[in-house]
């Protein structure tokens, strides 16, 4: 009697056990996004619990990632998830590691998922933490809510491995039309880098406001800061604040590139100092939206006084290798005297150390179409400062095109499929469209090696997404106009052209929407997109 009720408790135990058992998962069936170079499922499932750790390879610096990670899942799980380095990988948990892996790069990873053991491996600590933002979108969306969600936690087994197309991959914000703070800018920051985007352009000039201290010109802020598109009160950042700025971004594996805009889109400048101007009278202060009115007097030592003051200033201040100088719009200032301006800058940032990006019309470097004698030496000259710039192709081809013949590298930009600004549709109560309308279909649906005939992958350092804030406010707008968009755009700079198509971005994408919901991102519900609830 006693043996048929131990066999009878053996098999209720085993039923048991097998009706516990996990279905199959399969890795390669995430959403993920930017999409990986290659993905292998192996069908099981890793999970996080109370009990996981997260281990440190010992002696790699790895300790901001590490923290990193716990704290972006502390949250919701409710866990400890206690940091700390080990001299190998630990039999469970997570572990980080530095190795030598030469197909990954500088940023690429690698993820190996076992049952008890989540692996993550890269060349630099960059690439971990771009490993970070994978394992985050393998997890259920409320991982990202702020208060602690119902497990469980579960991802799916297998090897991820990816690495970037473009070692650039950018967004712009324009402080300078209206003024965001420098929390605003930190979640800006933020927001890019779930989607492995790694290059931040700070527009910090403009007609309509100055945004960073100058000590050596304070009135530019002092007067030039004191408003912004509509009449508010504007605003700046003082230099502590800007280091603190480019301190946090390269925390997070992001350069932060200034851009003082020159000659033109000038205004505030020009309304501080009036030497600045060729007729040494102060401009009024401006508040609207026009463009290619203003210029800075190109031919009075004085601004290149100017200029030299605030890039000195602004190296100072920016580890980066990079400072943009604008050159876009400058309507206001003849083509006789633009060009060698644009010459003559290109060399006052190289004497501070930096390299030069400028919109695509800096690229031009002939005088006239004719080239007469006289000015075929001073073309050589401005033709071998143009090919150690970075020119920023945004609208016209031929630009594009000339930077190209120079010797220069392309970020590529076209407003009609990169600018966050521009309205999805004829319905779109804020942003402009005089470029275009963009629906998400359109900003996704392009490819920069094809954009413009004769520019090829070799003249491409990568891609930018300009967000201009004429008619945006706030930080909730911001995002408006951003999300979704800003998503697939991160995705051509990063995961191959052959792996991309819209028909099937489109459902991974969909599936972001109850993630963007948690992170409370007020983004556009697109109809050409499938969303997920």
């Amino acid at each position: 009697m006693h043996q048929r009720i131990a066999l009878t408790f053996a098999a209720i135990t085993i039923v048991a056990t097998a009706c516990k058992q996990h279905p199959p998962t399969d890795l390669s069936k995430e959403n993920i996004i930017p999409k990986p170079v290659t993905v292998t499922a192996t069908t099981k499932v890793f999970e996080l619990t109370d009990a996981t750790t997260i281990a440190l390879k010992q002696g790699d610096g790895l300790e901001f990632v590490g923290n990193y990670l716990a704290d972006v899942l502390r949250p919701a799980t409710g866990y400890k998830l206690d940091v700390s380095e080990a001299s190998a990988a630990p039999a469970k948990g997570v572990y980080l590691e530095i190795v030598t892996d030469d197909e990954l790069g500088d940023e690429g990873y690698s993820i190996d998922i076992q049952q008890d053991l989540l692996h993550v491996s890269a060349n630099k600590p960059a690439g971990l933490f771009y490993g970070v933002q994978t394992i985050r979108q393998l997890l259920p969306a409320r991982i990202e809510k702020d208060s602690v969600q119902q497990g469980p936690w579960e991802i799916a087994t297998g090897t991820i491995r990816d690495f970037p197309a473009y070692p650039f991959r950018a967004s712009m914000l324009d402080v300078a039309r209206h003024f965001f703070s420098v929390e605003d800018v930190k979640r800006y920051i933020d927001l890019m880098t779930l989607y492995k985007m790694n290059v931040l352009h700070l527009s910090l000039s403009n007609d309509q406001g100055w945004r960073i201290e100058i000590k050596s010109w304070p009135k530019l802020t002092e007067i030039g800061g004191s408003t912004e598109v509509g009449g508010g009160e504007g605003g700046f950042y003082t230099q502590e604040q800007y280091k603190d700025l480019v301190k946090y971004a390269a925390d997070r594996f992001v350069t932060i590139i200034p851009e003082i805009d020159m000659p033109g889109h000038t205004n505030a400048a020009l309304a501080s100092y009036p030497e600045l101007n060729c007729d040494g009278k102060a401009t009024k202060l401006y508040t609207g939206t026009e463009v290619g009115f203003s210029s800075l007097c190109t031919t009075k030592e004085i601004t290149y006084k100017f200029i030299d003051d605030v890039v000195r200033e602004m190296a100072a201040l920016t580890p980066g290798p990079y400072l943009h100088i604008g050159g876009d719009e400058s309507h206001a200032t003849k083509r006789e005297h633009y060009i060698p301006f644009v010459a003559r800058v290109r060399d006052i940032v190289k004497n501070h150390n930096k390299q030069v990006i400028g919109w695509e019309e800096t690229a031009q470097i002939n005088m006239n179409e004719k080239r007469p004698e006289q000015t075929i030496q001073t073309d050589a000259a401005t033709r071998a400062s143009a090919a150690s710039a970075i020119a920023q192709y945004w609208s016209n081809p031929a630009h594009a095109l000339e930077a190209v013949s120079n010797g220069s590298k392309l970020v590529m930009s076209p407003a009609k499929k990169m600018y966050l600004d521009m309205q999805y549709d004829s319905t779109t109560k804020l942003g402009l469209h005089w470029a275009a309308y963009i629906e998400v279909d359109s900003s996704y649906m392009w490819n920069p090696t094809t954009y413009v005939k004769g520019i090829k992958r070799e003249n491409i350092l990568g891609i930018e997404a300009p967000l201009w804030t004429e008619t945006i406010t706030n930080m909730d707008e911001a995002e408006y106009m951003m999300f979704p968009r800003i998503i697939g755009l991160a995705e051509i700079g990063w995961s191959p052209e052959e792996n991309r198509g819209w028909d099937e971005y489109k459902y991974r994408l969909a599936n972001h929407g109850p993630r963007m919901k948690a992170l409370g991102i007020d983004y556009y519900r697109s109809k050409k997109v499938p969303w997920v609830d």
